[in-house]
Protein backbone atom coordinates (compact mmCIF):
# COMPACT_ATOMS: atom_id res chain seq x y z
CA UNK A 1 0.00 0.00 0.00
CA UNK A 2 1.61 3.22 -0.97
CA UNK A 3 0.76 6.54 0.94
CA UNK A 4 1.50 10.03 -0.28
CA UNK A 5 0.89 12.87 1.75
CA UNK A 6 -0.33 16.55 -0.06
CA UNK A 7 3.22 17.38 -0.67
CA UNK A 8 4.21 21.33 -1.61
CA UNK A 9 1.18 22.75 -0.38
CA UNK A 10 0.62 26.62 0.20
CA UNK A 11 -1.70 29.15 0.67
CA UNK A 12 -1.96 32.12 -0.49
CA UNK A 13 -2.70 34.98 0.82
CA UNK A 14 -3.94 37.22 -2.16
CA UNK A 15 -6.92 35.76 -2.78
CA UNK A 16 -7.13 33.40 -0.02
CA UNK A 17 -7.25 30.38 -1.92
CA UNK A 18 -5.51 27.03 -1.19
CA UNK A 19 -3.47 25.65 -3.91
CA UNK A 20 -2.71 21.58 -2.56
CA UNK A 21 -0.62 19.45 -5.69
CA UNK A 22 -2.83 16.18 -5.99
CA UNK A 23 -1.20 13.54 -8.12
CA UNK A 24 -3.63 11.08 -9.63
CA UNK A 25 -2.51 7.52 -10.54
CA UNK A 26 -3.91 4.84 -12.91
CA UNK A 27 -4.35 5.09 -16.84
CA UNK A 28 -6.52 6.98 -17.87
CA UNK A 29 -5.11 10.07 -15.74
CA UNK A 30 -1.95 10.47 -14.61
CA UNK A 31 -2.05 13.84 -13.15
CA UNK A 32 -4.71 15.57 -12.00
CA UNK A 33 -4.27 19.51 -12.66
CA UNK A 34 -2.98 21.95 -9.17
CA UNK A 35 -5.26 23.87 -7.25
CA UNK A 36 -3.09 26.84 -8.53
CA UNK A 37 -4.83 26.10 -11.62
CA UNK A 38 -8.29 25.59 -10.34
CA UNK A 39 -8.78 27.50 -7.20
CA UNK A 40 -6.74 30.71 -8.04
CA UNK A 41 -7.90 33.92 -8.77
CA UNK A 42 -10.77 34.16 -10.63
CA UNK A 43 -11.22 33.90 -14.29
CA UNK A 44 -13.00 35.37 -17.04
CA UNK A 45 -13.91 31.64 -18.30
CA UNK A 46 -14.67 30.76 -14.98
CA UNK A 47 -16.91 33.43 -13.02
CA UNK A 48 -18.64 32.50 -10.07
CA UNK A 49 -22.14 32.78 -10.35
CA UNK A 50 -22.99 33.82 -6.83
CA UNK A 51 -20.46 36.48 -7.67
CA UNK A 52 -21.83 37.68 -10.68
CA UNK A 53 -25.99 37.96 -10.53
CA UNK A 54 -26.49 39.43 -13.55
CA UNK A 55 -24.55 36.36 -15.50
CA UNK A 56 -26.79 33.47 -12.85
CA UNK A 57 -29.06 33.04 -16.09
CA UNK A 58 -26.49 32.56 -18.68
CA UNK A 59 -23.86 30.83 -16.86
CA UNK A 60 -27.11 27.92 -16.20
CA UNK A 61 -27.62 27.73 -19.79
CA UNK A 62 -24.01 26.79 -20.41
CA UNK A 63 -24.16 24.26 -17.42
CA UNK A 64 -27.18 22.99 -19.48
CA UNK A 65 -25.38 22.56 -22.31
CA UNK A 66 -22.13 20.81 -20.38
CA UNK A 67 -24.44 18.18 -19.38
CA UNK A 68 -24.13 15.74 -22.05
CA UNK A 69 -26.51 13.38 -20.00
CA UNK A 70 -27.93 11.94 -17.26
CA UNK A 71 -27.39 8.76 -15.07
CA UNK A 72 -29.65 6.81 -12.60
CA UNK A 73 -28.31 6.14 -8.85
CA UNK A 74 -26.37 2.44 -8.71
CA UNK A 75 -28.54 2.14 -5.01
CA UNK A 76 -31.71 4.23 -5.43
CA UNK A 77 -32.26 5.01 -9.08
CA UNK A 78 -33.16 8.22 -8.52
CA UNK A 79 -31.67 10.55 -11.57
CA UNK A 80 -28.93 12.69 -11.33
CA UNK A 81 -26.10 14.06 -13.01
CA UNK A 82 -23.25 12.93 -15.13
CA UNK A 83 -20.84 14.29 -13.33
CA UNK A 84 -22.14 13.73 -9.95
CA UNK A 85 -20.44 11.82 -7.22
CA UNK A 86 -22.99 11.88 -4.56
CA UNK A 87 -26.43 11.11 -4.90
CA UNK A 88 -28.52 14.13 -2.69
CA UNK A 89 -31.27 10.87 -2.38
CA UNK A 90 -29.97 8.00 -1.05
CA UNK A 91 -27.08 10.13 0.49
CA UNK A 92 -24.43 7.71 -1.34
CA UNK A 93 -21.23 8.20 -3.01
CA UNK A 94 -21.52 6.51 -6.36
CA UNK A 95 -17.84 6.82 -8.05
CA UNK A 96 -16.49 2.54 -8.22
CA UNK A 97 -13.02 4.20 -9.89
CA UNK A 98 -12.01 7.08 -7.90
CA UNK A 99 -11.04 7.33 -4.33
CA UNK A 100 -14.18 9.96 -2.34
CA UNK A 101 -10.75 10.51 0.10
CA UNK A 102 -8.19 12.12 -2.22
CA UNK A 103 -9.59 12.03 -5.80
CA UNK A 104 -7.08 9.39 -7.35
CA UNK A 105 -8.10 6.67 -9.52
CA UNK A 106 -8.91 2.88 -8.12
CA UNK A 107 -9.43 0.17 -10.06
CA UNK A 108 -12.58 -1.76 -9.48
CA UNK A 109 -10.78 -4.54 -7.43
CA UNK A 110 -9.02 -2.47 -5.02
CA UNK A 111 -10.21 -2.51 -1.61
CA UNK A 112 -7.45 0.15 -0.62
CA UNK A 113 -6.79 3.55 -2.45
CA UNK A 114 -3.31 3.21 -3.78
CA UNK A 115 -2.67 6.50 -2.89
CA UNK A 116 -3.80 7.46 0.43
CA UNK A 117 -5.08 4.22 1.65
CA UNK A 118 -8.36 4.85 2.69
CA UNK A 119 -10.34 1.88 2.91
CA UNK A 120 -13.04 1.68 -0.39
CA UNK A 121 -16.11 0.82 2.34
CA UNK A 122 -15.40 4.40 4.22
CA UNK A 123 -14.08 4.61 7.42
CA UNK A 124 -15.44 5.43 11.09
CA UNK A 125 -15.36 8.79 12.71
CA UNK A 126 -13.41 8.03 16.23
CA UNK A 127 -15.30 10.76 18.15
CA UNK A 128 -18.83 10.61 16.99
CA UNK A 129 -18.77 7.13 15.62
CA UNK A 130 -20.71 7.81 12.42
CA UNK A 131 -19.18 6.22 9.17
CA UNK A 132 -18.09 8.32 6.22
CA UNK A 133 -16.97 8.18 2.59
CA UNK A 134 -14.80 11.02 3.12
CA UNK A 135 -11.85 13.03 4.78
CA UNK A 136 -13.69 14.65 7.37
CA UNK A 137 -16.34 13.40 9.60
CA UNK A 138 -19.53 14.96 8.26
CA UNK A 139 -20.86 15.08 11.81
CA UNK A 140 -18.65 16.27 13.96
CA UNK A 141 -16.24 17.73 11.57
CA UNK A 142 -13.02 15.59 12.76
CA UNK A 143 -10.30 14.50 10.14
CA UNK A 144 -10.21 11.23 9.49
CA UNK A 145 -6.97 10.76 7.40
CA UNK A 146 -3.67 12.21 7.24
CA UNK A 147 -3.98 14.05 4.38
CA UNK A 148 -7.29 15.51 5.83
CA UNK A 149 -4.80 16.61 9.30
CA UNK A 150 -1.76 17.68 7.34
CA UNK A 151 -4.61 20.46 5.52
CA UNK A 152 -5.99 21.59 8.68
CA UNK A 153 -2.70 22.12 9.79
CA UNK A 154 -1.43 24.01 6.91
CA UNK A 155 -4.24 26.43 7.56
CA UNK A 156 -3.92 27.29 11.03
CA UNK A 157 -0.49 28.91 10.11
CA UNK A 158 -2.80 30.86 8.20
CA UNK A 159 -3.54 34.52 10.10
CA UNK A 160 -6.73 34.82 8.74
CA UNK A 161 -7.89 31.26 9.68
CA UNK A 162 -6.24 32.42 13.14
CA UNK A 163 -8.67 35.62 13.22
CA UNK A 164 -11.26 32.86 11.85
CA UNK A 165 -10.60 30.46 15.10
CA UNK A 166 -10.58 33.35 17.77
CA UNK A 167 -13.92 35.11 16.20
CA UNK A 168 -15.53 31.76 16.39
CA UNK A 169 -14.26 30.99 20.14
CA UNK A 170 -15.39 34.60 21.24
CA UNK A 171 -18.70 33.87 20.05
CA UNK A 172 -18.94 30.48 21.84
CA UNK A 173 -18.03 32.34 24.99
CA UNK A 174 -20.31 35.06 24.42
CA UNK A 175 -23.34 32.59 24.20
CA UNK A 176 -22.42 31.64 27.74
CA UNK A 177 -23.03 35.22 29.21
CA UNK A 178 -26.41 35.89 30.99
CA UNK A 179 -26.16 39.49 30.49
CA UNK A 180 -27.54 42.12 33.34
CA UNK A 181 -30.77 44.00 33.77
CA UNK A 182 -29.94 46.78 36.05
CA UNK A 183 -27.47 48.88 37.28
CA UNK A 184 -26.73 47.51 40.49
CA UNK A 185 -26.49 44.07 39.11
CA UNK A 186 -24.09 45.43 36.88
CA UNK A 187 -21.85 47.14 39.75
CA UNK A 188 -22.34 43.60 41.64
CA UNK A 189 -20.82 41.50 38.99
CA UNK A 190 -17.80 43.57 38.86
CA UNK A 191 -17.28 43.34 42.19
CA UNK A 192 -17.82 39.60 42.28
CA UNK A 193 -15.28 39.62 39.30
CA UNK A 194 -12.76 41.30 41.20
CA UNK A 195 -13.24 39.19 44.08
CA UNK A 196 -13.42 35.58 42.01
CA UNK A 197 -9.29 36.99 40.33
CA UNK A 198 -7.95 38.08 43.75
CA UNK A 199 -9.03 34.39 44.42
CA UNK A 200 -7.95 32.29 41.74
CA UNK A 201 -4.58 34.84 42.32
CA UNK A 202 -3.66 33.69 45.87
CA UNK A 203 -4.40 30.03 45.04
CA UNK A 204 -1.86 30.03 42.40
CA UNK A 205 0.63 31.95 44.32
CA UNK A 206 -0.38 28.98 47.08
CA UNK A 207 0.60 26.41 44.58
CA UNK A 208 -3.21 25.89 43.39
CA UNK A 209 -3.93 24.80 39.68
CA UNK A 210 -7.75 25.52 39.89
CA UNK A 211 -9.62 26.50 36.62
CA UNK A 212 -12.50 28.09 37.05
CA UNK A 213 -15.87 26.96 35.96
CA UNK A 214 -16.89 29.76 33.00
CA UNK A 215 -19.64 27.44 31.91
CA UNK A 216 -22.64 29.83 32.36
CA UNK A 217 -20.89 33.07 33.29
CA UNK A 218 -22.78 36.68 34.26
CA UNK A 219 -21.84 39.34 31.83
CA UNK A 220 -21.48 42.92 32.94
CA UNK A 221 -23.03 44.13 29.83
CA UNK A 222 -26.79 44.51 29.08
CA UNK A 223 -29.11 42.36 27.41
CA UNK A 224 -28.84 44.88 23.95
CA UNK A 225 -24.91 45.52 24.85
CA UNK A 226 -24.59 41.50 24.49
CA UNK A 227 -26.63 41.27 21.53
CA UNK A 228 -24.78 44.18 19.56
CA UNK A 229 -21.66 42.96 20.66
CA UNK A 230 -22.70 39.23 19.37
CA UNK A 231 -23.84 40.93 16.21
CA UNK A 232 -20.39 42.80 15.44
CA UNK A 233 -18.73 39.62 15.69
CA UNK A 234 -21.05 37.76 13.67
CA UNK A 235 -19.95 40.40 10.91
CA UNK A 236 -16.55 40.00 10.86
CA UNK A 237 -16.92 36.32 10.80
CA UNK A 238 -18.99 36.81 7.58
CA UNK A 239 -16.16 38.63 6.19
CA UNK A 240 -13.45 35.97 7.13
CA UNK A 241 -15.57 33.09 5.70
CA UNK A 242 -16.10 35.01 2.50
CA UNK A 243 -12.44 34.87 2.04
CA UNK A 244 -12.53 30.92 2.34
CA UNK A 245 -15.06 30.28 -0.38
CA UNK A 246 -14.36 27.69 -2.77
CA UNK A 247 -14.01 28.79 -6.18
CA UNK A 248 -14.56 26.20 -9.84
CA UNK A 249 -11.78 23.33 -9.45
CA UNK A 250 -12.12 20.01 -11.24
CA UNK A 251 -12.14 17.56 -8.02
CA UNK A 252 -14.86 17.26 -5.85
CA UNK A 253 -12.44 16.00 -3.24
CA UNK A 254 -10.24 18.49 -3.16
CA UNK A 255 -13.58 20.88 -2.74
CA UNK A 256 -14.92 19.11 0.04
CA UNK A 257 -11.61 18.54 2.10
CA UNK A 258 -10.83 22.47 1.78
CA UNK A 259 -14.16 23.93 2.48
CA UNK A 260 -14.25 20.94 5.87
CA UNK A 261 -10.67 22.06 6.77
CA UNK A 262 -11.82 25.44 6.44
CA UNK A 263 -14.61 25.52 8.86
CA UNK A 264 -14.78 26.87 12.47
CA UNK A 265 -16.08 24.61 15.34
CA UNK A 266 -18.74 25.92 17.41
CA UNK A 267 -21.04 27.91 15.11
CA UNK A 268 -23.77 27.15 13.84
CA UNK A 269 -23.03 27.49 9.92
CA UNK A 270 -24.56 26.24 6.39
CA UNK A 271 -22.59 25.20 3.05
CA UNK A 272 -24.21 26.91 -0.07
CA UNK A 273 -23.25 25.14 -3.06
CA UNK A 274 -23.05 26.79 -6.21
CA UNK A 275 -24.35 23.73 -7.88
CA UNK A 276 -28.14 24.33 -6.85
CA UNK A 277 -27.59 27.00 -4.24
CA UNK A 278 -28.98 24.84 -1.72
CA UNK A 279 -28.01 25.08 1.85
CA UNK A 280 -25.98 21.83 3.12
CA UNK A 281 -24.94 20.99 6.86
CA UNK A 282 -21.52 20.45 5.09
CA UNK A 283 -19.90 20.05 1.38
CA UNK A 284 -20.04 16.20 2.26
CA UNK A 285 -23.91 16.08 0.81
CA UNK A 286 -23.20 18.11 -2.37
CA UNK A 287 -23.49 15.89 -5.35
CA UNK A 288 -21.16 18.32 -7.30
CA UNK A 289 -18.93 20.09 -4.59
CA UNK A 290 -16.43 21.06 -7.44
CA UNK A 291 -18.45 23.97 -8.73
CA UNK A 292 -17.86 25.65 -5.05
CA UNK A 293 -19.47 27.45 -2.40
CA UNK A 294 -19.07 28.89 0.84
CA UNK A 295 -19.86 28.91 4.22
CA UNK A 296 -22.35 30.93 5.69
CA UNK A 297 -23.71 31.67 9.73
CA UNK A 298 -27.30 30.70 10.25
CA UNK A 299 -29.62 32.13 12.72
CA UNK A 300 -31.78 30.79 15.05
CA UNK A 301 -34.01 28.36 13.52
CA UNK A 302 -31.80 28.53 10.58
CA UNK A 303 -31.23 24.35 10.38
CA UNK A 304 -34.95 23.82 9.15
CA UNK A 305 -33.86 25.40 5.63
CA UNK A 306 -31.30 23.03 5.54
CA UNK A 307 -31.33 20.29 3.06
CA UNK A 308 -31.44 16.82 4.42
CA UNK A 309 -27.85 15.48 3.66
CA UNK A 310 -27.43 12.79 6.30
CA UNK A 311 -27.70 9.19 5.90
CA UNK A 312 -28.87 5.92 7.78
CA UNK A 313 -25.24 4.40 7.39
Amino acid sequence: MMRTSLSNSMYMKNDQTFHPDTTMRGDAMSHQPMMEQSMSAPQAEEPAVSQFPEMQSMAQGAVAQQEIGSRECPYCGAIMDEDADFCETCHRYIRKDVCSFCGTLVASDEAYCPECGSPRGGVVCPMCHTINDFSFCKQCGTPLTDDARMLVATLQKNPDYQELMLLSNELMELDKCVPVTTAEDKARENYNEQLRERLFSLLKKDGENIVPDNSRSRSTMSAEELLKKKSDRMNLLSQLLDKFAIKATQSPAIARNYAMASKPQGVQLAWVCNYKHAMHSSPCGCAKPQLGGKWIILGKGGTNQLKDDHDDK
